[in-house]
This record gives structure tokens, sequence and C-alpha cells, in this order.
């Protein structure tokens, strides 16, 4: 089957697309690819790097264009020289062959999971934003990278598990404080397709308590907090895979948080849940909070919430401390975890199913 990206682009795209891709990987220093404007060569680059995430070593090109020419010729920037990247190569093949190779045997659900387990324990974050971070090269072969590069580094093991996944991206939006584009995947398990942003789940949480705030969620759940997307995707209309919902940790009814809480207390164990009971308002979260407090009050617990708003989710440790805050709200993003306002008004969180 042809790679997503490259099966929407016209046919002179098409062959441009060949054209670099032989090169590329060949490491030419220049060779002759279909005649286009620098505006569709750069989209033929970019799908091509989001297709081939093996394509690592690429950051940009320039042609040399001759007037009466039917062909310009191509001249890629690599990240390092030829030796280097062959050295690279092989070190990743292997890295992923290796990482691979336990998940062989599981459901498709089961291999999603484990790649996005093993961003969110093996990978951190890259403040420095370094080249290689936007590439396969950081996560794979440093343990850092930033969204661009884990999305990749994602794809990478699902297409040597045979899972289908494609990498996203989305606009920027400088009103809104977002400077840069981010980047995450869109899997098919079972046939559906759903939404993944290991980045995010690596910021709401820890390598000892993983979270899975945005992993399979459908199209009007993962834009209450990203922005909308820059490249085609497959519509993700449902909601029943989203990791919550399947592990029976997504709840309707304050009496279920209450008991679950009372468990949380007793084993001393941290509790995470999404609430699928309606809008979640700072009225209801009230609520939610107090069924939190009386279900540690029999032990002398006192609980303490972080709050991912947009997705509705909360994780809640219980102390003999009274903490000097019960509730902290978490802010999803890139490079690391930010102090939340709460917004002002309604969160338009999911109403009852």
């Amino acid at each position: 089957m042809e790679p997503y990206y490259y099966q929407r682009l016209s046919k002179p795209m098409q062959e441009a697309y060949h054209a670099v891709k032989r090169g590329v990987e060949a490491l030419s220093p220049i060779f002759p690819v279909p005649r286009l404007d620098m505006e569709q060569l750069g989209d033929v680059l970019f799908y091509l790097r989001l297709d081939c995430p093996e394509i690592f070593y690429v950051t940009g090109f320039s042609c040399r264009v001759h007037p009466d020419a039917l062909r310009v010729e191509f001249c890629p920037e690599y990240l390092f020289d030829k030796g280097r990247i062959r050295e690279h190569q092989k070190a990743l093949r292997a890295r992923v062959e290796r990482l691979a190779r336990p998940a062989q045997g599981l459901t498709e659900w089961e291999k999603e999971r484990y790649i996005h387990d093993f961003i969110c324990t093996q990978v951190h974050y890259d403040k420095l934003k370094k080249p290689y971070s936007h590439e396969i090269l950081g996560p794979l072969g440093q343990g850092v990278g930033v969204c661009e590069g884990i999305a990749k580094s994602v794809k990478a093991l699902c297409d040597q598990l045979g899972l289908w996944c494609i990498v996203v991206i989305s606009e920027n939006a400088p009103e809104k404080g977002i400077k840069y584009r981010h980047a995450w995947n869109i899997v098919r398990v079972g046939g559906r397709y759903y939404h993944l942003d290991a980045t995010f789940d690596n910021s709401v949480g820890t390598p000892e308590l993983i979270r899975y705030d945005y992993f399979n969620l459908e199209d009007r759940k993962i834009f209450r907090d990203h922005q909308p997307l820059i490249t085609p995707a497959p519509p993700c209309v449902d909601g029943d895979g989203f990791y919550y919902r399947t592990k029976k940790l997504s709840f309707t009814k304050l009496e279920e948080i209450e008991r679950r809480g009372e468990q949380a207390a007793r084993k001393k164990k941290e509790l995470v849940f999404h609430w699928r009971g309606g809008y979640l308002t700072r009225a209801v979260l009230e609520e939610i909070l107090q069924c939190l407090h009386r279900a540690g009050e029999s032990r002398g617990m006192h609980p303490r919430v972080r709050l991912n708003w947009p997705q509705a989710v909360l994780q809640v440790a219980y102390t003999d401390q009274t903490p000097a805050k019960t509730l902290d709200p978490q802010q999803a993003n890139e490079a690391e975890e930010l102090e939340a306002p709460l917004p002002q008004g309604e969160n338009p969180g999911d109403t009852l199913q």
C-alpha cells in the first residue's frame, strides 16, 4: 500500500516524491526532479518526511533551475556527512528492531500501548531543541525529543510492528500563546481511527505513573486543546476507544468516584479517572472534590488532585498530611508541566451518553 500522504499528491508531485526519495536515500548531493515550483517541491519533501520517518537526515533543499529545462536539479541539505548518516541509519535500524521485538505477537491495541508507554517512560522532552530532536534520531537514539521527533518515532515503531499510523501537524496560534506547530499521530486500531498524542501524555504523567489522557481520542475531544490540522487526515469519530473508557475508568456518577476514592485511600494507590457525567463545570468539580474528601475521611487521608481540565481527567493521591492546596490544574504541553489556571465558565466536557 502506498504511503498515506503520497496518495494525496497530484501525479506530478508523486513523480517528484519518488525522485526525491531515490535521491536522498542514495545520499546524492544533487539529482534531477520534475520541474515544479519551489512551494510544491517543499510540500513534496514535507510529506515525504512524514511518510518516511527513517529519512531523518534531510533538513531542507535548494534548486538549480534552467529556464527551458523540464527538470530541475534538487540539492538536499543533509544534517550530517554521508559516513555519519550511514552509521546512524545502521544504529537506528537495530534500535527499532530491538524495541519492536517484544511486541510482535501483541494485538493492535497492545502494540499501540507498548509504543506509547515506551515514549512516556524512556523519552524526555528536549528543552534545548537540538536539530536531531525533530527526527527519530532524538527519541530513539538519544532518549530526547520534541513533538515532531516523538510523533515520527511513534510512526517508525508502528511501521515496524505493522500498525497503521500517520504523523499529523497542527497550526500554531500566536494569539493564544501557541508559538509553534504541534505534531502527534493518528492510528488505526480495529479498523477505526484515533488520535494518539504521546507528547502530551508524557507532559502530564511520569515514568512511575503513565497517563493516557490522549490515548485514542476522537476528533471532538482532541481539538479541545489542539489546534486545527494543516495536514489531511481521516476522520476520528469513535469515542468508545478512549483509554479510560476501555479500562472502565470513565465515570458518570459521583457515587462511583467516591467508591473508587475509598479504594485508593485504603490501598494508598493513586487513582486516575475521566469524568463523563456531563459538563465539567466549576460546580460539578466542587462536588467531585467533596466526594474525594469524604472518601478519605474515615482513614484520616486527604486527597491531592491534579486536573487536566480540557480532557476532564483527574489524578488523585491520598496523603495523611493536609496538602497546601487540594487542586493542581495541569496544562498538557510540549516542554514541561505548567501550572494552569481553571478556565472561566464551563468546560465543554463530555455530555452524558
